[in-house]
């Protein structure tokens, strides 16, 4: 599964899949009481997939068209490298220097032998990428996640990973950019491209779409959390 930077659109991709392989067994069980603006989020959830339905995916479905795989592949790789400032910063402050380190050798060997990142050497060369926002940080000092929650245009969230928004906004490409039309090119370039790359893992989704995103999103945050241990309590 190839991961690029933190839109929803990126983070669904990333549940389904998990929830395809292991998660959604225990996912599936997921209490109710994570949703108790179920209301309020039903009606977002609805109103995010008629914008992408009717805007977002057939803009993908256009740009995978006439984007030859191996530029797919390297805007990907771009975007990922651009990442790791953040996979960098959160594991700093979550203590793991050791994960720290891999992120720093991934930036410098991709921005330089991979052509600004559009070739992944650094995973070649066994260096895996690692997966860190703010959301995840402020869980491991203690924060609660507080109620699930349906953000307009960005999805599926949490209080906490939402208000985690905006610090990870200020790692976010844009902000390095000060050509406004170019910063718009940047992010709409990106926001197409990862809707592209999640058709194959759309088909996985089963039963109600909004309980199916939703319990795939709470249990695959647990696991980022706790970097891949998942407690079944059911």
């Amino acid at each position: 599964m190839r991961k690029t930077t933190k839109s929803w659109l990126e983070q669904l991709s990333v549940w389904i899949a998990c929830a395809s392989v292991a998660l959604f067994t225990v996912a599936a069980h997921a209490s109710e009481e994570d949703d108790p603006w179920i209301g309020y989020n039903r009606v977002m959830f609805n109103i995010n997939d008629t914008v992408d339905t009717y805007t977002l995916k057939p803009l993908a479905k256009g740009y995978q068209a006439v984007t030859p795989q191996f530029l797919e592949d390297g805007v990907h790789n771009f975007f990922n490298n651009i990442g790791e400032v953040g996979n960098l910063t959160n594991n700093l402050l979550q203590g793991k220097i050791h994960d720290a380190g891999v992120d720093t050798s991934r930036f410098i060997f991709n921005t330089t032998l991979g052509l600004l990142g559009f070739v992944d050497v650094a995973t070649r060369m066994g260096l895996q990428r690692n997966d860190e926002d703010v959301g995840q940080t402020l869980a491991v000092w203690g924060v609660g996640s507080g109620p699930y929650l349906v953000l307009p245009l960005f999805g599926p969230s949490t209080v906490r990973d939402a208000v985690a928004r905006v610090p990870d906004g200020l790692l976010a490409t844009g902000l390095f950019i000060d050509h406004v039309p170019t910063r718009n090119v940047v992010y709409g370039v990106n926001l197409v491209d990862t809707r592209a790359s999640l058709f194959p893992a759309e088909r996985l989704i089963v039963g109600d779409r909004y309980t199916f995103v939703r319990n795939a999103y709470l249990q695959n945050r647990e696991f980022k959390i706790n970097d891949g241990v998942v407690e079944d309590d059911f």
